[in-house]
């Protein structure tokens, strides 16, 4: 091996799109000869890629690039809330460097000036795997297909913060694909700031991938990704009308049968105060379509509550609008202002007490609807994706349930199974969240 150029250490905070980000400066910092070390004292520079999209997140980067101060003293920052630099020196003068969310070259840069890179560095000889460093485990790994996005929402910053929307050739993202899979990557969590679009901005361009033109658009995306007979899952989809064509693949069993559709609220009036795209879709009619085609779909949304101008009515119509989905996996979010968004300026913001309130309300109703759904799996037979085996059994996921922010299915007492492998398993129980399986009668 060629000798090291020296040691970094990384922090990566926020959302998977930001852990990609990381993913592909840790190559290029594997590639230039640097070790990657888990602690701050055996560092010579720290790296922390922030989030900025809310008051907590953006605290949260502040701790964390203050901690790596304390600890260590050389501190360089990327990421979403480098996009204001100045928020950082104000209250961290001391950091060597900042740049904002995709800089790649520019974090890279600023590890190369005050961390010089090895003369002896060899990168034939340093190899780094085809796929990449990847900060997931072996088996599933985060597929992004575009940068930023085109919609003004008006709680949201990400268009400030990660541009407008640009899309990857698909060419390049199938090729990222096939080289995940070869490493042995058994799920592709497919993510974007709005996947739905996919290749509005490039007019839907024909690409190629291994001679073969494909046009660069969700649909055509997803039946070359269900190709590789793996687990695919579509995260960040806004329900557009063109969504409905990928509910056949997944009802054949190609693509999973999971969408993770942000719908934000139930009433019309606050979705087009939050200025929503599809804000005017029928989406109960949809979502009845997509089970009727797809039975076992899983729906997973987010939600938020005490927008401001929010009426005791409009959240009556939320909390309606809940029992009418039906739906399977739900986040929800008390309204918080971020610096720069247009809804800061709207009247009638909610007390922060009943927006509590509310929250609080609408979380006992999902509860309720997530507990039923749960309890109609006890006796089916499911598929799992294995995570994690210890001396006490297994613990993986099912197709309903994404890494992080869903549920788990636990496998007491089964042992003889490895992370990655997939097994098929009757469901005994379950409780709010999370499923309780014994074996099958296969596994692969």
């Amino acid at each position: 091996m060629g000798e090291s150029s020296g040691k970094v250490g990384f922090i990566s905070l926020g959302c998977p799109k930001a852990l990609v980000d990381s993913e592909r400066i840790l190559t290029q910092l594997k590639l230039d000869g640097y070790d990657i070390v888990p602690s701050y004292e055996n560092a010579d520079v720290v790296v922390v890629n922030t989030c900025g999209f809310i008051d907590s997140a953006k605290q949260e980067s502040l701790d964390a690039i203050g901690e790596a101060l304390s600890e260590n003293g050389k501190v360089i920052v990327t990421g979403c809330m480098g996009k204001d630099a100045q928020d950082i020196t104000r209250v961290h003068p001391g950091v060597l460097a900042v740049s904002g969310p995709q800089a790649y070259e520019e974090v890279v840069g600023a590890v190369h000036e005050f961390v010089p890179p090895s003369a002896s560095h060899n990168p034939h000889i340093d190899l780094v795997p085809p796929q990449g460093i990847k900060l997931t485990p072996r088996h599933y790994a985060y597929l992004k297909i575009s940068e930023g996005c085109n919609h003004s929402c008006s709680f949201c910053i990400i268009p400030d913060l990660r541009g407008k929307l640009v899309s990857r050739p698909i060419g390049d993202v199938l090729s990222e694909a096939e080289r995940l899979v070869a490493a042995g990557v058994r799920e592709l969590l497919v993510i974007s700031q709005d996947t739905s679009a996919y290749g509005v901005d490039i007019k839907y361009r024909t690409g190629f991938w291994n001679g073969r033109p494909i046009k660069s658009r969700m649909q055509e995306l997803c039946e070359a990704l269900a190709e590789f007979g793996i687990w695919v899952r579509l995260h960040y989809v806004y329900p557009y009308p063109h969504v409905d064509n990928v509910i056949p693949l997944m009802a054949s069993g190609n693509l999973l049968p999971y969408l993770d559709i942000p719908f934000q609220h139930g009433s019309p009036r606050v979705l087009k105060a939050m200025k929503r795209p599809a804000a005017a879709e029928n989406t109960l009619e949809r979502i009845r379509t997509w089970r009727d085609i797809c039975p076992d779909i899983t729906l997973r949304s987010t939600f938020i509550v005490g927008f401001p101008g929010e009426t005791d009515e409009d959240f009556e119509i939320l909390l309606n609008f809940l029992q009418q989905a039906q739906l399977d996996r739900v986040g929800c979010f008390q309204y918080s202002p971020v610096d720069g968004a247009r809804a800061n300026a709207l009247p009638d913001h909610v007390p922060a007490r009943l927006k509590q309130e509310r929250w609080e309300r609408f979380m006992e109703t999902q509860q309720a609807i997530s507990a039923s759904k749960l309890q109609a799996k006890v006796g089916n037979t499911i598929e799992i994706l294995i995570d994690s085996v210890d001396e006490q059994g297994a613990v993986g996921r099912g197709t309903a349930d994404a890494p992080e922010i869903d549920g788990k299915v636990y496998l007491d007492g089964v042992i003889d199974v490895q992370p990655g492998d997939f097994v098929e398993a009757v469901v005994e129980s379950a409780d709010d969240y999370d499923l309780w399986a014994g074996p099958g009668p296969e596994s692969t």
